[in-house]
């Protein structure tokens, strides 16, 4: 069929009989006659895209292609457009997800310390969270207070029977992302830990030569560029020499508690007691908290081990800094003077935490009590170990185990 112009090929489609049937997929068009010689190349063009055939899918006349198909073959074109809309959702996306884990952090950290809990996390009767630290705080400072512990929250109640873990949350603070406190990355809590210790670039760290003096302390990735610097190796034998006496001191003293010990263990009376001291108060007018254990035996006399908070303090509740000492008493009378060498550890019944520390006595009929002595906790200077101290408290007893030599004159 001749079309003599572009417009009478729209005036006067082709009638559907003289039509194949079209398919989803098939696309008819009629092309234009061949315009004369005089013709711009407007009109043919314009004659060639009206053409097309009526009935046809309009997403499809232009491109001659399915809607799916023809937004691929288009996705090229928009590559600038879909990436930074995509870069934008990411970005969103992000911005949610910290929001998200922020809030849960909160929800899951702490009543008192408004911390998430590096290690057992306790709740109240009615659900309140408490971390491991704070709940043998509170603990202590009931038994100090001789008062009854509560949750800061509701007031209930709280004890080591009546308080219960909730692992759910600690499972969930575990995989929470936190900021490392040097080099301020985040990691999830449960490799926080072991991030800071041994693979952040950032993490304090001495000069291998600090025993020598060198008291430079600065990021890890720094130490190999000061040790090539460091002026210390170069100094004379006499200018750290000082450096090399308190060194030496310290190896010292812990040889000469080795060969005290060694010498102790071939005493020919050796005796041990597995005790348990347990809280009392005083009938001062303040009443003030001791502990002590049952009478026990050894050497044919009977004994007793009595212990203080911060020497008797007059409020220790109030310190953050609490230590615990003790003291060995005679309770039966003795014709001979006895030398007595004692110290505490850690019993077959008992979680305590504590390091070895000689003491020695001359117990005569006079002199039936020993001095107050520290009992050497491990996470304090001086034997100050204030949250092991709180966590012994938090107990219904001190259980240890006591070693006596009795040195025969």
């Amino acid at each position: 069929m001749s079309v003599e112009s572009s417009s009478s090929a729209v005036q006067q489609p082709p009638s559907s009989s003289n039509l194949p049937l079209l398919g989803d997929n098939q696309v008819v068009a009629t092309t234009s006659s061949a315009s004369s010689a005089s013709s711009s190349s407007s009109s043919s063009s314009s004659s060639v895209g009206a053409g097309n055939v009526v009935g046809v899918p309009l997403d499809t006349q232009s491109s001659g292609e399915p809607p799916a198909k023809k937004q691929l073959l288009d996705g090229g074109g928009a590559t600038s457009s879909s990436g930074s809309s995509l870069l934008s959702s990411a970005a969103a996306a992000s911005g949610m997800h910290e929001k998200l884990a922020h809030r849960i952090s909160n929800a899951l950290c702490c009543a008192v310390c408004l911390d998430l809990p590096k290690t057992a996390m306790y709740q109240c009767q009615m659900g309140h969270l408490m971390c491991a630290a704070c709940f043998t705080h509170l603990l202590a400072d009931g038994r100090l207070r001789d008062q009854i512990a509560t949750c800061p929250n509701c007031r209930v109640e709280i004890s080591k029977s009546t308080a219960s873990r909730n692992l759910a949350v600690e499972k969930a603070a575990s995989e929470l992302p936190s900021e490392c406190q040097f080099c301020n990355k985040e990691f999830p809590y449960k490799s926080l830990e072991r991030h800071e210790q041994h693979e952040c670039q950032e993490r304090p760290t001495k000069c291998k030569y600090h025993r020598i003096g060198c008291q430079w302390r600065g990021p890890f990735h720094e130490t190999n560029e000061h040790e090539r610097n460091c002026l210390h190796p170069q100094k004379s034998g006499y200018e750290v020499m000082a450096a090399l006496e308190a060194h030496d001191e310290r190896i010292k003293e812990e040889k000469k508690m080795f060969n005290t010990l060694i010498d102790l263990l071939s005493y020919e009376k050796i005796i041990f007691n597995d005790l348990q001291m347990k809280p009392y108060r005083t009938d001062e007018y303040v009443h003030k908290l001791f502990y002590e254990t049952a009478r026990f035996s050894a050497f044919n006399q009977q004994w007793v081990v009595k212990a203080r908070i911060n020497n008797s303090q007059r409020d220790p509740h109030q310190s953050n800094e609490r230590t615990i000492t003790y003291q060995l008493i005679l309770k039966t009378k003795t014709s001979t003077p006895m030398s007595i060498h004692f110290f505490a550890l850690k019993g077959p019944f008992s979680d305590m935490k504590v390091s070895t520390q000689i003491y020695k006595h001359e117990f005569t009929e006079t002199s039936t009590e020993s001095e107050y002595y520290v009992l050497p906790l491990p996470d304090g200077i001086g034997g100050s170990g204030s949250s092991e101290c709180n966590r012994m408290l938090a107990n219904k007893g001190i259980n240890f185990r006591l070693l006596m030599f009795l040195l025969n004159k």
